[in-house]
C-alpha cells in the first residue's frame, strides 16, 4: 500500500481524483474501525467523494497503485517523486524507485 506525498495529514480527505483514481485506487473498507494484521500504526478512515471508507494510516489515505498485479509488487515505489510505500508503523518508504 502507498502514501501520496500530495495529501495532507489528518485532513479527512484525498488529494487524489478523478482520473488519478484510475491509477491509484483506494484501500477500502466496510468497517469504520479497520485493524490489520502486523500493523502498529493508527488506521482510520475517510470517506470517498462516492461515499465509501477509505483506509488511513496514521492520518494519511492509503492507496494501491494498479499495475501491481501479484502480492509483494512494489511498482508504483516513487513514481514521480510522490508515491510511496507504507510501513506497518505507518512511515512513508522513501528510498528506492520503481523495481526497487
Amino acid at each position: 500500500m502507498y502514501f501520496f506525498t500530495k495529501d495532507v495529514k489528518d485532513s479527512g480527505t484525498s488529494t487524489c481524483t478523478d482520473a488519478c483514481l484510475a491509477a491509484w485506487p483506494p484501500v477500502l473498507t466496510t468497517s469504520a474501525t479497520p485493524s490489520a494484521e502486523g500493523v502498529t500504526g493508527e488506521l482510520g478512515t475517510i470517506t470517498t467523494p462516492d461515499g465509501k471508507q477509505q483506509v488511513t494510516l496514521n492520518g494519511l489515505p492509503l492507496y494501491y497503485f494498479a499495475q501491481d498485479a501479484r502480492p509483494g509488487d512494489i511498482l508504483g515505489q516513487g513514481v514521480n517523486n510522490v508515491w510511496y510505500l507504507a510501513d506497518p508503523a505507518g512511515g512513508m518508504i522513501q528510498m528506492g524507485g520503481a523495481g526497487y
